[in-house]
């Protein structure tokens, strides 16, 4: 087993970051399936399905997991998306859809949230993607509004808003991306904080170019930080 990284949780024991392979599928699903008992909004996760969690082992994406012992405890998925009119490049303004990748699911298992292992695993599969052999120059991914976790996870690593529409068969999500190899940081000219709640206001901005770079929780008053060059 080749080991990524290794830390030591808050409770105490340590654990060890691999990439996962076809033999970790029980360990996976049970995973998943402990992550969502556990919610309670279930719909706010878009769970994978075992054939897809097997698609991208088999080389159409990066699965990594952390452990402790033989227990898996958190995984991270990067998926190298099927090119089709679905694509989140296509929401996005990007050309060359090639480029793309996705930020699949990731599970953190309840015992252990509160130990930072979603940025954890996050970090460790960007510096993955910087690497040379590595073609990729986009990572995209979605999150459902007030799936608060979820986007404040996106938003810690850099990802910024460039769309809100419906996806799945009519679900509400943001569409985030980030580019992999910039090394500048944005020059923003112009800022807005806009509710959650005002889906049309949102989609009007991000129409005329503006990028969603943070989230203010307020109580029940939730807001989006909108910025523009």
């Amino acid at each position: 087993m080749s080991i990524l990284n290794e830390g030591v949780l808050k409770q105490g024991p340590s654990y060890v970051v691999t990439y996962l392979q076809e033999k970790d599928i029980k360990a996976i699903m049970a995973l998943q399936e402990e992550v969502i008992a556990a919610l309670d909004n279930k719909s706010v996760l878009q769970p994978l399905l075992e054939e897809e969690f097997k698609y991208i082992l088999k080389g159409k994406g990066l699965l990594i997991g952390a452990w402790i012992g033989e227990k898996l405890i958190a995984f991270r998925a990067l998926l190298v998306p099927t090119i089709d009119e679905e694509h989140l490049g296509l929401d996005v303004g990007i050309e060359d859809l090639s480029k793309v990748i996705y930020q699949e699911i990731s599970n953190v298992h309840p015992d252990y949230r509160g130990n930072h292992l979603q940025q954890k695993l996050a970090a460790i599969l960007m510096d993955e993607l910087k690497k040379d052999e590595h073609s990729f120059e986009y990572v995209c991914s979605t999150v459902a509004p007030f799936n608060f976790p979820s986007l404040k996870d996106k938003l810690s690593q850099g990802m910024e808003i460039a769309a809100l529409k419906e996806k799945y068969g009519g679900c509400l999500r943001y569409v985030f991306v980030m580019e992999i190899h910039r090394k500048e940081a944005v020059e923003w000219k112009k800022s807005q904080q806009v509710s959650m709640k005002n889906t049309a206001l949102q989609q009007a901005l991000l129409a005329e170019g503006w990028r969603g770079v943070g989230m203010i929780v307020d109580g029940e008053n939730s807001l989006i930080d909108f910025r523009k060059s």
